[in-house]
This record gives structure tokens, sequence and C-alpha cells, in this order.
């Protein structure tokens, strides 16, 4: 076992363009956006002020996907904002209460960047803005469509082997079980951009393969469940000085990737699939299974997919969609 990073730094690197994504372009590490050319928005949240864009650069074929992000204020670039070395624009002035525009220095007008590239069509409908569902996935509907669904998709998760066999992102780890059946890695979500711990977010990815989702889980697995929980919520605390009752510890059903990971995020951060319909607290996941064996076998489970997901159309054919909302 093994614990990398301190309690006073916080692995900090220089802005890249998400290297487990590049593919084939692993060495195309991008020092600016030149050449890149817009070919539609897919999607816009003004509350996390968040804008996804699909564009191609020059003298290429290869379909982008660009999400730009405002970052979080920090205690140190807000003293840079709030400074002499920035300049405002008032755009309304009424007795006592002004408000402006204000352009503070480069350093401090930092936006988080992940550039997905080559992009398939896949990762083009994953961030468009599109109507989602909700559906009702019994055991027999898991077997019947789910699984083959899953089984004939053959999702790529060869990234997350790299992770694991320390080939990527070995720098970002911050702490390590190598146990092959109980062990797992544990390192920050592209999301966090590491400035500070409200909005933490860090990903437990297990060494066991096989293991596909919350499907899977049996008895055998507390073990694994258990270290993960706990050994977790140790590093967390070590690493950055938080404490386990401020975090929110989950599994995604669905997951984004078929291989089992636990999501750590700070309970002040409002982070993407949090919420019911998706999220599974790890410490319910556990007492469940202890109460039955088979519970995650046996158990009507529901969750949120896109229109334009292709699990949803199988979904949709059978007629199991509960209802649809914006």
């Amino acid at each position: 076992m093994s614990n990398s990073g301190t309690k006073d730094e916080i692995p900090q690197k220089k802005m890249r363009m998400d290297q487990s994504n590049i593919n084939s372009h692993e060495s195309d590490i991008l020092e600016s956006l030149q050449g890149f050319k817009v070919e539609k928005i897919l999607n816009e949240n003004a509350q996390t002020k968040t804008m996804f864009v699909h564009g191609k650069f020059e003298n290429s074929e290869d379909n982008a996907v660009v999400i730009v992000e405002k970052t979080a204020f920090s205690e140190k670039s807000i003293r840079g904002v709030l400074s002499g070395d920035t300049t405002m624009k008032n755009t309304l002035k009424n007795d006592i209460y002004g408000t402006y525009e204000v352009y503070p220095k480069p350093e401090f007008n930092e936006i988080k960047t992940t550039v997905i590239y080559p992009a398939t069509e896949k990762h083009i409908a994953k961030y468009t803005g599109q109507p989602v569902y909700m559906v009702q996935e019994t055991p027999e509907l898991y077997s019947d469509i789910t699984l083959p669904y899953l089984n004939a998709e053959n999702f790529s998760i060869q990234w997350v082997y790299n992770i694991l066999e320390k080939k990527k992102e070995s720098e970002r780890i911050i702490y390590e079980d190598s146990h092959p059946e109980t062990g797992f890695i544990l390192l920050p979500d592209m999301k966090w951009d590491q400035k500070q711990t409200d909005n933490l977010y860090l990903i437990a990815i297990c060494h066991k393969r096989g293991i596909k989702s919350l499907r899977d889980l049996n008895s055998s697995h507390l073990p694994l469940l258990r270290n993960i929980l706990t050994r977790g919520k140790k590093a967390i605390k070590d690493t950055f000085d938080v404490d386990g009752s401020q975090l929110r510890i989950y599994i995604h059903y669905q997951p984004s990737y078929y291989h089992f990971h636990v999501h750590f995020t700070h309970l002040k951060f409002d982070a993407p699939g949090s919420n019911a319909g998706r999220a599974h607290l790890l410490s319910d996941v556990i007492d469940n299974i202890e109460l039955r064996n088979d519970f995650y076998q046996k158990k009507t489970l529901n969750f949120i997919l896109r229109e334009n997901e292709g699990l949803f159309k199988k979904f949709q054919e059978s007629g199991k969609v509960l209802d649809s909302f914006s």
C-alpha cells in the first residue's frame, strides 16, 4: 500500500487537455486552441457556467468535444481580482448599489477546459442537450435488455487499465491499496480543479476486474466495499484534511464506464449525478448486501437515461419508460 500526496500540497500541474482521452493522438499535448473551428454548441448550463462544444481542428476530419467551465473562486484568486490591477466598467448605479463588468488579470480569469480528441459519435451524443427519461429496470429487464446491450457494445475501458497499471496518470494518484481483490487507486476526478476542497471530487477505481456495475455486487465484494469506504475516507482526511462526515460517497447506476468505481465528493459540491436516479450511497449498498446477499440481483432499479442513448432506445422499444422531463 502507498499514499502519495501531503496534507498541505494538492497535486498541481500545468493545464493539460485530458491526456487519457487523446487515444491515438496521445503525443498531441495542446498548448493552445489555435485552428479549432466550432461546429455546434452541444449544450450549456448557466448555473454551473459550463458549455459543451463540438468542433474540429484545421487539417483534420476528426471530431473534438471541448468542455469549458468557469473555475470557482479561491481566497488567493479573489484577492487578485479585488485589486488595483482589475479594470471595471459600470453597468448600473442607484444610490449605494452599483453593478460592474470586471476584467481581472489573466491569471485570475482561468477557465477549466477539457478536450476529448478524437471524439466519437457517442461522445457527441453524451454531451448534447436532450430530453432525459426515468426507466425502471427489473432483474428480468437487466438480463433481457441491459446486459445484452452492454456485452454487444463492448465499451472500451483501456484508459482505466492504463491508470491501474500506472501507464498513465500515475503522478495524480493520491492513495493506492495494491491488493488484487480488495485494493483500489484513489485519484482526483477531472471535474475537480484541485484549487480548493469545497468542490473536492475523487474517484476510487478497484483493482479487481470483472465488476461491471452495482448489479454485480454481492456479499463476496463486501471486503472490497468496506475497504474503499474506510481507507478512502482516511486517505482524504490525511491528504486534504476533509472529514469523512463531510463526504458524499456513492456509486452510479448506470455508471459512465463499466469497471467498478466509487465517487467521493464534498457535501458542499453539487456534483453531476449525485442525485436520486443515479447515485447510491456506498454505506447503503453495504447495508443492503449485508441484509441479503443477492439484493442487487433481485431489486428493481430506477435510473435516468438520455433520449439519444442506445440503452434508452432498447428500453423504449420494450415500453418501460416511466416519464420524461427536461
